[in-house]
């Protein structure tokens, strides 16, 4: 095995980790709670909404890999990435007042559009300068799952704490949907600050030697070639597309299939990712015994078979509902964490090969994937609108074939997806045993 630095204590991971928690925040309410409040709260067509969505989007996944190359020039006293996630705080708390707090009923398009891109760009830069410091704070392979898993955790508390606001204003009767979102808005807005300067004070950040990056646009031809990145990328593609295309219909598929309420539906999000939070250290520790490749196969096998199996459980139960979420959410953290764990590794093997360290640009690629991904998903938005599915069905309800298109979408596509992504990596290259051999080839180089 290579030779093995500090261990991160549990203290420093849970204040570099608590960053996730305002940002997953975003993660989950921008694809989940957003398309579905300015549809019908804010009185936008859907279709107009998944446009909108989709081309901030488009222009966002132009720009990662910028920022990505831009952290990886960056030499500063203070670090690399840390200067950047400083910048990122006040650019993302104005981002959550416009978009959930000052938004009235009858704005227009432009101005989603324009507060979005905001929002966009500073949560690109906040993401980024996050798994990139991640991957330095531990090189070796298994401490480095250990990073992301904690990473992993606390975003999905994040997520738990977000979705649980909406519906505890509405449960204790304090306000309705459209109040629990602007709680959403002032939660961000007063947790970026906080955690953010918690990290910067108690995280330290390691520099890798190397080179300064240089070339052009065929630096991303060239890394894109690997058979490791392109891999990661195909499986992180796939994998962001399905529970992007879950995220988006869920409150529809609940209240229109299912029968269920906003709030209800809010609760079977909440123990969904509950499951993907009590899973999270299985697959941690199930990567350390069999490969983080192999681990998250089996995780996307598993996935797979149980998002079937919870979702076409007839309605009427919510016992039994939630109790199904909760159990097809376990596999949930696998991907998220282990595949940013993966290309970590990989930014190390092309450290090796090029001498140069181009982790920010890697993980910008994977980010752009990711979002590419959630674009993808948010075509079933498109789709509906054009079969004629309503946010707000009228008196006589929403048609049988929008219905059933509606259930397709929602069960049959995230499961093929998410067995593809297993398929994709098959015969992974960079195991275990091959990285311990990159990393005795960088210590050795010094």
């Amino acid at each position: 095995m290579a030779a093995s630095s500090s261990r991160r204590s549990n203290a420093v991971l849970a204040a570099f980790s608590s960053v996730c928690l305002p940002l997953a925040a975003f993660g989950v309410a921008l694809p989940v709670v957003l398309p579905d409040y300015y549809a019908r709260h804010v009185g936008l067509d859907l279709a107009v909404v998944g446009y909108i969505f989709m081309a901030v989007r488009a222009i966002d996944i132009v720009l990662d890999p910028l920022i990505g190359s831009a952290m990886d020039r960056t030499r500063t006293r203070w670090g690399r990435y840390r200067p950047w996630m400083a910048a990122s705080a006040p650019v993302l708390m104005l981002a959550a007042l416009m978009i959930f707090v000052m938004v009235r009923p009858g704005a227009g398009p432009g101005y989603l559009f324009g507060w979005l891109l905001v929002l966009y760009l500073g949560f690109s830069v906040g993401t980024l300068s996050q798994l990139g410091w991640a991957s330095v704070l531990a090189p070796e392979y298994d401490q480095r799952s250990r990073v992301y898993a904690w990473w992993q955790a606390f975003n999905i508390v994040g997520v738990i704490a977000i979705l649980i606001l909406p519906a505890a204003i509405v449960q204790l009767g304090l306000g309705d949907y459209v109040a629990g979102v602007h709680v959403m808005g002032w939660a961000i807005f007063a947790a970026l600050p906080l955690t953010i300067s918690l990290a910067l004070a108690a995280v330290p950040e390691p520099i890798n030697p190397g080179d300064a990056p240089h070339g052009g646009w065929r630096i991303y031809v060239d890394l894109l070639k690997r058979p490791t990145v392109s891999r990661l990328l195909l499986a992180d593609l796939l994998l962001g597309i399905a529970p992007g295309v879950t995220g988006a219909l869920l409150f529809f598929f609940f209240d229109e299939i299912k029968g269920y309420g906003q709030a209800e539906a809010s609760i079977f999000m909440l123990l969904y990712f509950v499951g993907g939070l009590c899973g999270a250290p299985i697959w941690a520790r199930l990567a350390t015994r069999i490969g983080k490749d192999r681990a998250l196969i089996v995780a996307s096998a598993i996935f797979a078979s149980l998002y079937v199996v919870a979702t076409l459980l007839p309605g009427g139960s919510f016992a039994l509902t939630g109790a199904a979420m909760f159990v097809a959410g376990l596999p949930y953290a696998a991907g998220l964490f282990l595949l940013r764990a993966m290309m970590a590794d990989a930014g190390d093997e092309v450290r090796l090969e090029t001498g140069v360290d181009r982790t920010a640009l890697m993980f910008s690629i994977l980010s752009a994937t990711t979002k590419l991904g959630h674009v993808f998903a948010l075509i079933p938005f498109t789709v509906l609108g054009w079969i004629g599915f309503r946010a707000v069905p009228g008196p006589e309800g929403n048609s049988e074939t929008s219905l059933l298109a509606l259930q397709v979408m929602f069960v049959t596509v995230p499961a093929l997806l998410i067995a593809a992504a297993a398929l994709v990596l098959r015969n992974y290259p960079l195991t275990a045993e091959r990285h311990d051999e990159v990393r005795r080839a960088l210590e050795a180089r010094g």
